[in-house]
């Protein structure tokens, strides 16, 4: 009986024992995979991700899973904002540049109008 109860005290200390672990916990190193040109989540991008899960062997297409089509989609309309956004820019630099040219222009009709000779230099100047 002596001996039963040892062995279950071995066991129940062997089974509550804590175990700690005494290595360091490693991060993602940001900086690096900036670096590297690698994007800062290693989920987000990749042939993990952006691949299928199999191919045929017959060489038929795999059909897309959802989280591709999602994907595929939100980057369809990324695409499309920055058209039209672009289109946006180059419509405002247009308006600029014309109002700037309107502006000049109209500086030099009133720059012409004030400055017209006067007195003797108006006599002077031959009627054409």
């Amino acid at each position: 009986m002596l001996r039963i109860s040892k062995n279950v005290g071995e066991f129940v200390n062997k089974s509550f024992t804590r175990n700690v672990a005494s290595t360091s916990k490693l991060y993602l190193d940001q900086r690096w995979r900036e670096g590297n040109g690698l994007p800062a989540n290693p989920n987000s991008f990749g042939p993990l991700t952006n691949l299928p899960d199999y191919t045929y062997l017959d060489g038929r297409p795999t059909p897309m899973g959802s989280n591709q089509r999602k994907r595929l989609i939100k980057q369809q309309e990324i695409a499309a904002k920055i058209v039209t956004l672009s289109k946006e820019l180059d419509m405002a630099k247009q308006r600029f540049q014309n109002l700037k040219q309107k502006e000049q222009e109209d500086r030099q009709k009133v720059m012409q109008a004030k400055l017209k000779p006067k007195g003797k230099l108006l006599l002077a100047k031959p009627a054409k």
